[in-house]
């Protein structure tokens, strides 16, 4: 394939992040739009998010095994009808009920895009100092949704209605069809892996009862009967994950990629940070417009400064990770997601524009940083037969990240009533995130942790040759 055709397809693949990306920013600038038509309460804005991010969550894995089986191309304009189809009947819901219920078929339908468009990308830039600058590119597509997000949110909010919001995934999604049809090749996995139907009911509810426990505990009490269970019934799906999938010759999650430290770490920092990244867009959003009083569209200009450092960033990011490895960009990630965090519990950042602006800024640079280097680990270590299954274990993480961020910083604005109140621990928790994101960095991406990668890749390409 020409570089002008892997090019192109790189563009094609963009398209899909930047669709699912700038529908989660774009969302979040309309939650006091939506709550103030539904008369909502924080739960409930919170199912809008995590809803979406369940799904998508439990099914990225079983997406990524199915296009690797049956073809990435089907499998990702598939998902690109289903997403569109999702986007328009979320513009017509008649109550909150049906907009969390039309988010859930767009999350089917997002969960067939970004790992299958990551495996795509694996397997069409080979050479790994090239696919490390396309990962890059990749990354700043995260960067673009996050600065064009807010505003164009705000902007539609503001003269059109948040109904409008899902108007913007509409041509997005058909050019990406269109686009698809034309010029992506198709390619599939010579052994795919088979599926896993008790794995993936394990998958779904482990992450539905923990979520559901944590975002419906304020309301109904940390020590009731129905938390309690759902936190046991948590916890007893991954006793039960744990013990079943090493057992399968083809499991839906194969624990063996956990062998790899970096691939380990990886998944770590991708939850830390997508649970900062979901938690500071949900308290900020909120804290704008419900305590400063400001409209949608200035709540989105305040949180540019964030996004914009993030669009100049990642691409950066990829190419540092291209040319010296991932640890330098997850050392800067952690310092400045920690700092960011410090400075605004521990110096009043939210009574002060400048130093509001600045924890801002400081947060950009650290999400910036830190995409390239986790998706390229995920996926740099591992045989390429299986790609789909890696990037849809670190994009599942992403995805528990962004709904566990949500679930928590939205139950501690519940149980005090009131943004501001949230303001300070919720910062401490995004200081966290910053601090794993570091330590884990730091600890998985040394000589030792490349050997742990080398010898998992050997055995799982070598167990793959004896089955085949």
């Amino acid at each position: 394939m020409s570089h002008r055709r892997r090019m192109l397809v790189l563009a094609i693949c963009c398209m899909s992040l930047l669709i699912v990306s700038l529908d989660n920013t774009v969302l979040n600038v309309a939650l006091p739009a939506m709550r103030r038509e539904f008369d909502a309460s924080v739960s409930g804005l919170q199912w809008t998010i995590d809803a979406y991010t369940l799904v998508l969550a439990s099914l990225l894995m079983l997406s990524g095994s199915t296009a690797d089986r049956f073809g990435r191309r089907m499998v990702f304009q598939l998902g690109l009808v289903l997403f569109t189809l999702g986007s328009l009947l979320c513009s017509l819901a008649p109550s909150l009920g049906w907009l969390v219920v039309f988010r859930m078929i767009q999350a089917v339908g997002g969960s067939m895009l970004n790992p299958v468009a990551m495996s795509i990308i694996t397997n069409v830039f080979t050479d790994p100092r090239e696919r490390a600058r396309a990962i890059g590119v990749w990354g700043g597509v995260v960067g673009i949704s996050m600065a064009a997000g807010p505003l164009a949110g705000g902007l539609l909010v503001d003269t059109l209605g948040w109904r409008a919001i899902f108007w913007l995934n509409l041509p997005l999604g058909i050019a990406a069809l269109v686009l698809t049809m034309l010029f992506v090749p198709e390619s599939k996995a010579p052994t795919a892996r088979r599926f896993d139907p008790v794995g993936q009911l394990l998958v779904i509810v482990l992450l539905g009862s923990l979520t559901y426990g944590i975002i419906e505990a304020p309301s109904a009490g940390w020590t009731s009967t129905l938390i309690l269970c759902c936190l046991g019934l948590a916890g007893g799906s991954l006793a039960a994950l744990l013990l079943y999938e090493p057992r399968r010759a083809e499991p839906l999650i194969d624990l063996r990629f956990f062998r790899s430290a970096p691939f380990s770490g990886a998944t770590v920092i991708a939850v830390c940070a997508f649970a900062a990244l979901g938690g500071f867009l949900f308290i900020n959003t909120l804290y704008l417009q419900d305590v400063r009083g400001l409209s949608a569209l200035h709540a989105g200009l305040y949180m540019l400064p964030m996004a914009g450092v993030t669009l100049v960033v990642a691409p950066l990011s990829g190419r540092v990770v291209g040319s010296r490895g991932p640890r330098l960009p997850l050392l800067l990630a952690g310092i400045a997601m920690l700092a960011s965090g410090v400075l605004a519990a521990g110096f009043g950042a939210e009574r002060s524009d400048p130093l509001l602006f600045t924890s801002y800024v400081l947060f950009g640079i650290g999400f910036g940083m830190v995409n390239a280097p986790v998706t390229n680990t995920a996926v740099s270590g591992m045989p390429r037969e299986q790609a789909g299954v890696a990037a849809g274990i670190t994009s599942t993480s992403r995805q528990v990240g962004t709904s566990l961020g949500v679930a928590v910083i939205g139950s501690m604005i519940a149980t005090t009533g009131h943004p501001e109140a949230a303001g300070d621990p919720a910062w401490w928790i995004i200081a966290g995130c910053g601090a794993a994101v570091l330590i884990v960095g730091r600890l998985t991406t040394g000589a030792w942790a490349t050997r742990t990668a080398e010898r998992t890749a050997t055995r799982i390409a070598g167990a793959q040759t004896v089955r085949s």
